[in-house]
This record gives structure tokens, sequence and C-alpha cells, in this order.
């Protein structure tokens, strides 16, 4: 298993809990973004530039992903792509993407981008806040663990 980070918007305070995590459990976490990214130095952790472009990052990751990996990603097009491949999302505020949840959040997204289309402001996500910042390391954490128990069995 290895995490894959959508690093081009991910918040540095979530990186920094991946970057803990992967030392930890000592799994494999690969940043990818179309800039470079400042990462710690650890046999664990390594990033990837990407070129310059929309969905670059986000068509990297699936291509590369394996079934059972997991992508750190805001990005509701890259968590389907994640799913359908076998594989897990996680948003930096603390959702599990499943099969059935990504799909209505695909749908909504949709729904968001025509309205933005013709022109009706509907805003962005509320700021980034203490309590996402802990739903994500309580989420991330509890996955972990999951995964670690069926490895083991």
């Amino acid at each position: 298993m290895r995490i894959w980070v959508d690093a081009d918007a991910c918040p540095k305070v979530i990186k920094e809990i991946l970057f803990r995590a992967a030392e930890r459990t000592r799994m494999p976490l690969t940043l990818v973004a179309n800039m470079k990214i400042q990462h710690p130095r650890s046999e664990y952790i390594n990033a990837i530039q990407v070129a310059a472009g929309a969905d670059v990052a986000d068509a990297y990751i699936v291509d590369h992903a394996e079934p059972g990996d997991l992508a750190i990603t805001a990005d509701i097009p890259l968590a389907a792509g994640m799913i359908e491949k076998g594989g897990f999302a996680l948003n930096p505020r603390g959702e599990l993407y499943t099969s059935d949840n990504v799909r209505r959040a695909l749908s909504v997204r949709n729904m968001m981008d025509e309205m933005r289309g013709a022109g009706v402001v509907t805003g962005g996500p509320p700021a980034f806040n203490q309590a996402d910042r802990m739903k994500f390391a309580n989420q991330l954490d509890r996955f972990l663990t999951k995964h670690f128990k069926e490895q083991q069995s």
C-alpha cells in the first residue's frame, strides 16, 4: 500500500500529519504536484513533479496507483478514479470517500459547476480549521489501523 498526496492544494498541516504517519507506519508516501514540494528526508517519503496543467497530477496518481492505495485529495474526480481502481480516497477535511458518497459528491460538484457557469455566485468551502485537522488525523489513524489489521490477517 502507498499513500498518494494530491499535493498542489493540500494544506501544509495535513502534509505534516501525513509525514509523521509515513514514518510511524513505514508506509510509502508520494507527493504529486506541478511544482517542487518540500518534504522531510525519509526513505518513506518522496515527491514527483509533473507538468503544469489541469488534472495532470490527478491523472498521474490514478495511472500509478494500485488497488488498495490511498489518495489524499479534495478533488472529487480523482477520488472517484481511485475508488474505481480499487483504491481509497480521503479528503483533507477527514471525509473517507466510498463508492456511494463519491457518486453523490460528483453530482453536487457538477451541479455547482453548472451554477458557476451560469453566473450564480456559490462561494467556496469554509476556511480550513482545527476541527478539520483533527477529523482528518482521526480518520487517517482509523484507516491505517484497519489496513494493518487486514494485512496481518
